[in-house]
């Protein structure tokens, strides 16, 4: 009797050995970590014998595993050209975005409305954090698209901008300056605090955050000042005046997995061209 092997288990079977363990696999697969070892469960009763065994926490590949690993990247390239060939462009699972927090609210309501409305059937997944963290997701497959902040020399900047300082002009003037600042890591923090302590320029850090609204929100509120780009506060003229000591400029990087599939390259060149109108 002939076993059908089922490719959503298969998918989530590699998606496992890639990612390292479920808990990183359930990004790619978007699946829960108890449905994924549910999941694996069914497969091993297809197949009639383990596919993995622990040691501590790693999960590693038994023989059966590791000879079914080649062959299920085969069955599912096939799977995924099949659905290319009969429905042309469309991805065959969901397009994953990494975005800063400045570029969150500009791109969520232009260049990814409108990339959803041109793929209707594709599932956008989009991620909002902190340049290292998705770097570091992109290297890990687990994001498709990034579009973050980088040093102005990048080989990969869309554009380079400068940093500004933003806040009431009265604090500037402050003997001792306020400051509001996100948590690290943080290039414009670090800029910040350097172009301060080059300058000898006293200040006190008057506000420290993760988010970028309370960020916002702080300085709007007249609480301290803080180093951004113009983005900012696009509606505020940032400060400028002898009292607060130059910034450096920041690059606008736009990185893409390695191997992206058609739609995932229209989705770059999408967001590509909106950071060049930033």
């Amino acid at each position: 009797m002939v076993t059908n092997l089922p490719t959503e288990l298969l998918r989530s079977f590699v998606a496992i050995v890639d990612s390292g363990s479920m808990l990183r696999a359930t990004e790619k697969v978007f699946v829960t970590q108890s449905a994924l070892s549910l999941q694996m469960k069914r497969l091993e009763e297809t197949v009639l014998t383990p596919l993995f065994h622990r040691e501590g926490r790693r999960l590693i590949l038994t023989p059966a595993g590791q000879a079914l690993l080649p062959r299920a990247r085969e069955i599912l390239a096939l799977n995924d050209k099949a659905v290319v060939a009969l429905t042309g462009d469309a991805l065959a699972g969901p397009a994953r975005v990494g975005l800063v927090q400045d570029f969150a609210e500009t791109l969520l309501s232009g260049v990814l409305a409108r990339f959803a409305s041109l793929n209707p059937d594709t599932q956008l997944h989009v991620r909002v954090a902190g340049s290292p963290e998705l770097l570091g997701l992109l290297e890990a497959d687990r994001l498709d698209v990034v579009l973050c902040m980088g040093a102005a020399d990048d080989p990969r900047a869309v554009q380079v901008t400068p940093m500004v300082w933003h806040g009431e002009a009265a604090l500037a003037e402050s003997a001792v300056l306020p400051i509001a600042i996100l948590e690290t890591p943080c290039r414009f923090r670090d800029a910040a605090l350097a172009a301060l302590e080059r300058d000898g320029r006293p200040y006190r850090v008057a506000m420290e955050t993760p988010s970028l609204s309370a960020l916002r929100a702080a300085v709007q509120a007249g609480l301290a000042v803080t180093c951004r780009t113009a983005l900012f506060l696009p509606d505020r003229a940032p400060l400028a005046g002898n009292r607060l000591p130059p910034l450096p400029d920041v690059a606008y990087v736009q990185r893409v997995n390695a191997s992206p599939h058609s739609a995932i390259d229209k989705l770059a060149q999408l967001v590509h061209a909106a950071a060049l109108a930033l």
